[in-house]
């Protein structure tokens, strides 16, 4: 099979893609058609449902747990959290939706333990995404992983790894991936709707307050301080750190790139049929508030591909008005014309700025989970497979590894590393605490 996921998708994401083309043709969606989470999200049998376990549910992991009970497919096991109060919340939530209660532990290494678990859902901060991924292929769970797929391009290398040393099926939580008005966009991108595409412009815009200046204490009687940082090294805990403004330390998070931009560069990347770049420069800093945040609120990262063809991508943390009066998007360039994706669909035009066509369809979180159910029962590749989560993952990285050192290098274009440039190279991994040293 080919791995490359710029020339080949499974066949669930061509039968979508194809079905959301006729529905999207014209000026818009066609009305009351079954969508493809609509029609699968059926109550399973108990012998046909799949077990899983939430690693993470202070957040993201919470709605993860309702959209997979709500596939009809799927039992929840097991809700971990190092937050005692959020594992006993979502758990009680879980129990009024099945008929069992699910288990509580603090340590998500009791879910590997199970051999009646299937998949292990990972929504822990970033330093987490990857050991954790680690881990579970290798105990034979499949996994689904919250975006970023890794904290270090190292921890993508090995995440792929061990996907395939140990034929377990891993997908990324980029749900555009699976959304069928994007889906529709990219297939006129990959068509030559718009001709020749030299370029795709990216960007995510918001109004982030301040996270202040946090004080060293003990930490709260509800958490497990050491469990929460498990793979990275120890560090004393802050008062301002959890439960989000970990995203904006380099210890433990990716800033806005690894945060939003990786939605966003995942499409762009789909839609320009490039693997790894060859060139990556960065500019912006961390302007607007007086407070602990040490990732940049202003980027601009660029990404040069062999072949002639250019990604970029623009963060703004503290201003909320983005290109084509979206806070999130992506624009793609071509000669003969531009589709610009917003939302959960797209508006193609001419040369001449003229609309030609649009489209929309679902969003939310639905098909991406029946994705991977689907793939976890058929051995096939998910829609954000592990390699493709690395290769636009890898972007976020290269963009930090950047702005943390030169500002610009070049990469090989083979695996994306950076040529001749030992300061960010020294990026490429990360220490670990001991005992948490990832292996494959």
């Amino acid at each position: 099979m080919n791995l490359s996921d710029t020339t080949n998708r499974d066949r669930r994401l061509f039968l979508a893609s194809m079905a959301s083309t006729a529905a999207l043709a014209g000026s818009g969606r066609a009305i009351g058609q079954e969508t493809e989470a609509s029609a699968k999200s059926k109550q399973a049998a108990p012998s046909e449902r799949l077990t899983i376990g939430i690693m993470g549910v202070n957040g993201r992991g919470a709605a993860i747990a309702k959209g997979m009970l709500e596939t009809g497919q799927i039992d929840i096991g097991y809700i971990c959290d190092v937050d005692s109060r959020a594992s006993s919340r979502v758990a009680k939530l879980v129990g009024e939706k099945q008929s069992t209660l699910p288990k509580t532990p603090t340590d998500f290494r009791e879910i590997l333990d199970d051999t009646s678990v299937d998949a292990l859902v990972c929504a822990a901060p970033n330093h987490w995404h990857a050991p954790a991924t680690i881990l579970g292929c290798t105990a034979g769970k499949h996994v689904y992983v919250e975006k970023p797929c890794s904290y270090t391009p190292a921890e993508g290398e090995m995440a792929v790894a061990a996907a395939r040393k140990n034929n377990r099926v891993v997908q990324m939580g980029t749900q555009r991936r699976t959304w069928p008005g994007i889906v529709a966009a990219i297939d006129k991108v990959h068509g030559g709707a718009i001709g020749k595409v030299l370029y795709a412009r990216s960007w995510y815009n918001n109004r982030r307050g301040p996270i202040g200046h946090g004080k060293q204490t003990a930490p709260p009687e509800w958490l497990d301080w050491k469990l929460w940082q498990g793979p990275a090294p120890s560090r004393p805990f802050k008062d301002n750190v959890v439960h989000y403004n970990w995203h904006w330390h380099w210890h433990w998070g990716n800033g806005e790139i690894g945060n939003n931009g990786v939605h966003a560069l995942d499409v762009a990347r789909w839609g320009m049929q490039v693997d790894y770049p060859s060139a990556v420069s960065v500019g912006g800093g961390k302007y607007r508030h007086d407070d602990d945040q040490e990732t940049p609120d202003t980027m601009m990262a660029t990404f040069n591909f062999p072949g002639g063809k250019t990604i970029t991508w623009e963060g703004l943390s503290w201003s909320p008005l983005g290109p084509h009066d979206s806070r999130f998007g992506i624009s793609f360039h071509g000669t003969d014309g531009s589709i610009v994706v917003r939302g959960n669909g797209y508006t193609q035009y001419d040369m001449r700025d003229k609309e030609v066509a649009r489209g929309d369809g679902d969003a939310g979180d639905q098909d991406h989970f029946v994705d991977f159910i689907d793939a976890v029962r058929t051995g096939g590749r998910p829609n954000a497979d592990i390699e493709i989560a690395h290769k636009s993952t890898l972007l976020c990285h290269l963009g930090n590894m950047a702005y943390r050192t030169t500002g610009s290098f070049k990469t090989d274009p083979k695996d994306g590393r950076p040529i001749d440039h030992p300061a960010a190279n020294d990026l490429w991994s990360r220490e670990y605490a001991k005992g948490w040293e990832p292996v494959v």
